[in-house]
């Protein structure tokens, strides 16, 4: 169409707006097929309007002059009386058609962060400290890449969405080489109702056991978490299926409590229960038996704003340990005895946690028990015994204009327990001290420095002794 022909239009409908200037100032609106609200920008669960433009409500229509070449000056016709164009004038549009509308891979976003780290002990035995949370704690070690992640996430029809992440900074059991591709997430949520309130989540994802599990490293404050509530879940996934309900409001709760900055944990229902292999992420099944978990969890909002969750979990199933390998008993090498049944071992746990968000000064508490496969030393038997622990962390959160966001903190973890995961099963002690702080100057940047004090046990050989240093350490994070 012409300008020409598109101001004629516009003159028509009492708007004195040009062609041009109507291009120039047409939006494109978009509507949340959940919950319907405009927004002016495409989005996951977003439908396309269509282009809109805003019109003068004041503005008198002019009607052009005529004339001959005889008389080029007539008397001007009398003004046309105004006429009040509509606020919003919809511009016509195609009919969506199989051809115009967006496929499934348009609906995907594309995010992830980096984790760089530099570890520093203090003391005569710092050099011998060993944590399953941190690789690089260690003698002859300095800096590595923590985590590389990448997701892919986002609607493929409106009730299934993907999840998919990667980790590029793997280290494989056993292998002296870092920095393997390794896949941590992959799974779809397929929901029941248009509110996306009862979903089931199938494929390999975390297991809803322990709220610092379930929060991202992303944005979790302390370098690694508890050793009582990882040691049941280590690499906090595994293949399973899960049913989550999670009521609208509550939803809208949990995501403020990620985006806002206050470290929450993200989405995993209000309740939630399911089946899982047991053996662990990227580990394949064992004993042809099922973990059984439910998952309790509720983020109050008092009238000042201030917000508190709380929760319980519990698992029972039966782990089947790795080959028991010798050990250094007194002047003998023994190797410890499997006395677990062919199904393998009893793994039971019940865990609770208090989440008081900062908001400014917050509070972090967990606490676990139960029973599974530990190494007894003396007896040089492998059976099932008793475990507790958990941690307490202490958070303050201060915002500034000019220096961004800071988040000085205090944890205290302890345990005694199994390391279910490693070779043995040999009991864990763990008492631990971290003082930290962690800066963000921007959303695209944080650094976090703490000092720690630790008594461990190194369970990565025997005899498995308890050692105590202290160590220093800094991360650097970009999130993209």
């Amino acid at each position: 169409m012409k300008k020409q022909t598109l101001a004629t239009m516009l003159w028509g409908l009492g708007a004195t707006t040009s062609g041009e200037a109507f291009a120039e100032e047409a939006i494109e609106f978009f509507v949340d097929r959940k919950t319907k609200q405009i927004f002016a920008e495409p989005g996951p669960g977003r439908d396309r309007l269509g282009k809109f433009v805003q019109v003068d409500e004041t503005t008198v229509a002019k009607v052009p002059a005529t004339g001959t070449g005889a008389d080029p000056t007539p008397p001007s016709p009398k003004p046309a009386p105004p006429v009040t164009a509509p606020a919003v004038v919809a511009v016509a549009t195609p009919a969506k058609t199989e051809s115009t509308s967006k496929k499934w891979y348009d609906h995907l976003s594309l995010r992830g962060y980096l984790q760089m780290r530099y570890n520093h002990g203090i003391g005569e035995e710092a050099s011998l400290l060993r944590s399953p949370g941190d690789r690089f704690i260690g003698d002859d070690q300095t800096m590595g890449l923590r985590r590389a992640r990448l997701v892919i996430s986002g609607d493929i029809a409106d009730n299934v969405s993907i999840y998919l992440q990667p980790d590029f900074a793997s280290t494989p059991t056993g292998s002296s080489t870092s920095n393997f591709a390794q896949l941590r997430d992959a799974y779809a949520d397929i929901y029941f109702d248009p509110q996306r309130e009862y979903r089931v989540r199938a494929g390999q994802s975390k297991i809803p056991y322990g709220w610092e599990n379930l929060q991202s490293s992303q944005n979790r404050l302390s370098f690694d978490r508890a050793d009582a509530l990882n040691a049941g879940i280590r690499d906090e996934r595994d293949m399973g299926v899960f049913f989550y309900y999670t009521p609208s409001e509550i939803r809208s709760r949990f995501q403020y409590l990620v985006k806002s900055g206050l470290k929450g944990s993200g989405d995993y229902g209000v309740v939630g229960v399911g089946l899982y292999n047991g053996q662990g992420a990227n580990r394949a099944e064992r004993n042809g038996e099922m973990h059984a978990i439910v998952h309790l969890t509720y983020p109050f909002k008092f009238d000042n704003g201030q917000y508190l969750e709380v929760g319980a979990d519990a698992y029972s199933g039966r782990f089947k340990v790795a080959t028991p390998a010798p050990i250094t008993v007194g002047k003998r090498n023994v190797t410890p005895v499997d006395t677990s049944s062919k199904n393998g071992a009893l793994d039971q746990r019940v865990a609770v946690h208090a989440i008081y968000y900062p908001q400014p000064f917050g509070l972090q508490a967990e606490w676990t028990v139960g029973r599974g496969p530990q190494l007894d030393f003396d007896k040089g038997v492998i059976r099932t015994r008793s475990l507790r622990g958990g941690y307490v962390q202490a958070i303050y959160k201060l915002d500034t204009r000019h220096s961004g966001t800071w988040l000085p903190y205090l944890r205290w973890q302890t345990y005694r327990g199994a390391a279910k995961f490693d070779t043995n099963n040999p009991r864990m002690l763990v008492d631990e001290t971290e003082l930290g702080v962690e800066w963000q100057p921007s959303s695209a940047i944080e650094i976090t420095m703490a000092y720690a004090n630790m008594r461990r046990s190194n369970v990565t050989a025997s005899p498995y002794p308890v050692l105590n240093g202290d160590l220093f350490r800094v991360q650097l994070q970009v999130n993209y």
